[in-house]
């Protein structure tokens, strides 16, 4: 029962909730217990938000996921878990991070709701919308944001809120790139929105995403704005670490056949977890 309940709650997918301080890092309130606590709260509560909506599609998709390779041996997929069981787990996990919003904030609570709408919205039909689906997927990770900025009373910068979408939307179309490389003849019966994308048209797609992310990330650094409110333009020297963890993402998509899991991704690869540690490293030492 604790290794299904593991399985369904995915709770190494809450790295992705690691977006959600991102704000805290750039504003360097890090220093701040209060807000600190206030950050670490946000994240927990989007957590927990996010393994209750993890579950909520494996109730929706558990049929189509019996067709999947991997996804076969999700719990409910698999019926080491029934459907009256994931609902209550789904109620008593979303219970619990509305509930951490609220305490920190009507603005978080609001964002977490808006969140829980936007997966639901997605599983039951916009998830078979070209294109948007990626645009979809992407918007859960500018809620994220969100969270650690409006949601605690911080001012969120333009240049890294573009920056968050553009890397967002960058390892959307690589999920769906290895999809389509995973599951080749039977993606559509998998995911019907496969059938409108193509591995050339998702590459460009790919290129374009990671070329924004890699501009504006370093307009970011050098720009007047940031320079004056951090005080160094040292900023600079971490932009070689943005370009190689983008560019190794590249090779392990197209040379090993791997990444369409980004979670996954940053705890097995040691090179991505080494190039992440030492671009957080470097922020907070030059900013401090």
């Amino acid at each position: 029962m604790i290794n299904s309940l593991w399985r369904l709650l995915r709770p190494y997918q809450w790295l992705k909730n690691s977006f959600v301080l991102v704000g805290l890092i750039f504003s360097r309130k890090y220093s701040d217990p209060g807000m600190l606590s206030l950050v670490l709260m946000a994240a927990l509560a989007f957590s927990l938000v996010s393994s209750a909506v993890y579950v909520l599609n494996d109730i929706f998709d558990r049929e189509q996921d019996r067709l999947h390779p991997q996804k076969r041996l999700r719990p409910l997929a698999a019926g080491d878990l029934s459907v009256r069981q994931g609902f209550l787990i789904f109620s008593v996990v979303l219970a619990l991070g509305l509930s951490l919003g609220f305490i920190g904030s009507p603005a978080l609570a609001g964002i977490l709701l808006f969140y829980l709408l936007q997966n639901i919205a997605y599983s039951r039909r916009l998830k078979h919308v070209v294109i948007l689906d990626v645009f979809l997927i992407a918007l859960g990770f500018m809620l994220r944001i969100l969270a650690g900025t409006w949601g605690v009373g911080i001012e969120p910068s333009r240049w890294l809120l573009l920056c968050g979408l553009m890397l967002a939307l960058f390892m959307g179309f690589g999920k769906r790139w290895a999809e389509l490389h995973d599951l080749e003849s039977g993606a559509q019966q998998h995911r019907a929105v496969l059938d409108s994308y193509s591995h050339v048209l998702l590459e460009k797609m790919m290129g374009i995403a990671a070329s924004g992310v890699i501009i504006t990330y370093s307009l970011y650094t050098v720009d007047d704005s940031t320079v004056l409110q951090h005080g160094t333009d040292e900023l600079i020297y971490t932009v070689p670490l943005v370009i190689y963890g983008v560019f190794r993402y590249l090779y392990l998509l197209h040379e090993r056949g791997v990444g369409g899991d980004p979670a996954r991704l940053v705890l097995k690869d040691s090179h991505i977890l080494i190039v992440v540690l030492l671009w957080l490293g470097s922020v907070v030492w030059i900013l401090r």
